[in-house]
């Protein structure tokens, strides 16, 4: 059973930043890509970023070049850099593990990120 817990959050003026963090527990964190979603009061749950067991990342292009995600596989956390905030990045984030290779099946509580105008 794979534990997520997301930190981070917060509140920010828009232009600023916050970097988010995911610690994983209870499976073996290397072998598993991960990703960010986000979701907004009244909105759907959408994909932010993803990163692979390699290293090798994408990204929404709503968040391409002011966002970054990135893992240290030797603390099991997984990091979600974001710059130049916008109003319309206001959610709460996830973090998630895909460990069957099938989808994401492993789901953190979520982090509040709400940023002022």
């Amino acid at each position: 059973q794979v534990q997520l817990v997301e930190s981070g959050g917060g509140l920010v003026q828009a232009g600023g930043s916050l970097r988010l963090s995911c610690a994983a527990s209870g499976g073996t964190f290397s072998m598993y890509p991960m990703a960010w979603f986000r979701q907004a009061p009244g909105k759907e749950r959408e994909f932010v970023a993803a990163i692979n067991t390699n290293g090798g990342t994408g990204y929404a292009n709503s968040v391409k070049g002011r966002f970054t995600i990135s893992r240290i596989n030797a603390e099991n956390a997984l990091y979600l850099q974001m710059n130049s905030l916008k109003p319309e990045d206001t959610a709460v984030y996830y973090c998630a593990a895909n460990t069957k290779r099938r989808e994401y099946d492993y789901w953190g509580q979520g982090t509040q990120v709400t940023v002022s105008s």
